[in-house]
């Protein structure tokens, strides 16, 4: 079974927001109770935090998929809604958000550091918060804005001060659980070490962290063996360490050949130039070790290496390799800025940002672009005549008609805000109080008749002679008509017909 995973695509799902309620109060000897419904609830954002005691991505490699819980609708009598729970995924320390296209979101670093990565829904106002001056009684509420849905790769860099490098069975499993409390697995054959292995290191009053990296071989930086799996765990570490076999059983290979190789690789992936190198001649505790080692230490130095002489077996020369480790880390630790504060950076809008954009794409359409606008095109519900009425009177007053004729928009071209497309028609007039969930000024728009113009066409057809039917308009007006039904008796006087 895997035990080790260090990059997982998830599947991510915000809570929703609640829908707002549309109520009017009604309680005996109280006719103006006026409105009383209630907003909806936010929907539940996730947000991922370093938790220390998370050291690998299993969890999700199972589990993909998350969502959110939803925030609940509002209700009558002023009760609104309840907000949907938030979900925290804890992560191991070094997680980097990443887009799938590859943009970096954000790199947690260092405990309780959080990012919400999938925002919630706003919840949707009811009436009761709609209410105006204008609108005393709205018959419109808002609709719960849809939470974030995305898809987000989350990779593991292991954080660590020191990396060891090196050839398969070179010995770095055996150096590091000496070193260290840490146990990896440890063996006579080649890849024995499938995935990172971490050791906390005390050497004086200095404490260090060392990663173990899976062996490498050439090729390893364009996905050959594991290497391609793994390299990104030693882009945090301040000092690389290279652990040759001093005992190799192969003939055609030698430190050097393996040294060289193995900074191929690391110049191929790239970004690790900059970082100083140790190396280390392990198993020096077999004859024939001792021998190759004191035979390529000369070339080693020639090159600028400090070359340390160690076996992980009878722990020879450990203690100086460790002391001298410290002293890289220390120094680079001292090289380091203070890390300070995050600094809360303050951005004022600019005077002449009206929040929105107007542009006109290739096909004619006034595309209308604003975080504001295509909110409020997602919290409109489109069957109600007077929601629709109060986004026009929303979108004049920010200005976006008057940019639509700046840009030479007619009356009747076609306008795009967010998901909607519309034929823009200029608000005319001003808003006049009627029947809930009705606007005056969109009944140009509508053809059907009205309620009461219905009920007056039903009493006028029980009244209406039998000779004769009702007729009524696409207006609503109502007329009447012979009736082709019934018969008509003709006077034979006047009959001319021979």
């Amino acid at each position: 079974m895997t035990t080790f995973v260090d990059r997982v695509v998830l599947h991510l799902q915000a809570g929703d927001g609640g829908h707002g309620c549309v109520s009017v109060h009604r309680e005996k000897f109280k006719p103006l109770g006026g409105p009383d419904g209630g907003n909806g609830g936010h929907g539940g954002s996730i947000t991922l935090v370093v938790d220390p005691q998370q050291h690998t991505l299993l969890d999700f490699h199972f589990h993909p998929h998350v969502k959110a819980n939803n925030g609940g609708g509002g209700a009558g009598s002023n009760r609104d809604g309840a907000n949907g729970k938030d979900l925290v995924l804890k992560v191991p320390n070094g997680t980097v958000v990443q887009t799938a296209d590859g943009e970096v979101l954000a790199d947690l670093i260092g405990n309780g550091t959080s990012y919400e990565v999938a925002r919630g829904g706003r919840g949707g106002r009811g009436n009761a918060s709609l209410a105006n001056t204008r609108r005393k009684v709205p018959g419109f509420a808002e609709l719960g804005e849809p939470g974030d849905r995305l898809d987000v790769v989350l990779e593991l860099k292991s954080v660590a001060d020191v990396g060891l490098v090196g050839f398969p069975s070179a010995g770095k499993s055996s150096l590091i659980s000496v070193m260290s409390a840490a146990k990896p697995k440890i063996a006579d054959y080649p890849f024995t070490t499938l995935v990172p292995n971490l050791g906390v290191v005390q050497a004086g009053d200095e404490t260090f962290t060392i990663a173990d990296v899976p062996g490498l071989i050439p090729g390893a930086a364009t996905g050959k063996g594991l290497g391609m799996q793994f390299l990104r765990h030693i882009e945090r570490t301040s000092v690389l360490v290279h652990v040759l076999d001093a005992a190799a059983p192969e003939i055609e290979r030698d430190p050097l050949a393996d040294l060289d190789a193995i900074e191929a690789e690391l110049s191929a992936y790239g970004g690790l130039e900059d970082r100083p190198r140790l190396v280390v001649l392990n198993k020096i505790d077999i004859p024939d070790g001792r021998d190759l080692a004191e035979m390529v230490r000369p070339d080693l130095e020639a090159r600028g290496y400090q070359v340390f002489e160690i076996s992980a077996v009878t722990r020879e020369g450990l203690k100086e390799f460790t002391f001298a480790l410290a002293r890289l880390v220390a120094e680079n630790r001292a090289a380091k800025p203070v890390e300070e504060p995050t600094r809360i950076v303050i951005r004022p809008k600019a005077v002449d940002d009206a929040g929105f954009t107007v542009e006109q794409d290739e096909d004619g359409v006034f595309v209308v672009r604003g975080a504001r606008v295509e909110r409020w095109i997602r919290q409109t519900n489109f069957d109600n005549d007077e929601a629709v009425g109060y986004l026009a009177d929303r979108l004049e007053r920010l200005g976006v008609e008057a940019e639509l004729a700046k840009k030479g928009a007619q009356p009747g071209d076609p306008v795009r805000i967010g998901e909607r497309e519309f034929d823009w028609q200029p608000n005319a007039g001003e808003y006049v109080s009627g029947p809930r969930g009705t606007d005056s000024r969109l009944e140009e728009l509508d053809t059907r008749p009205s309620a009461a113009q219905r009920l007056a066409a039903r009493k006028a057809r029980r009244i209406r002679n039998d000779d004769e039917v009702l007729h009524m308009a696409a207006d609503g007006s109502v007329s009447t008509v012979a009736n082709a039904n019934v018969p008509v008796l003709v006077n034979d006087d006047e009959d001319t017909d021979e």
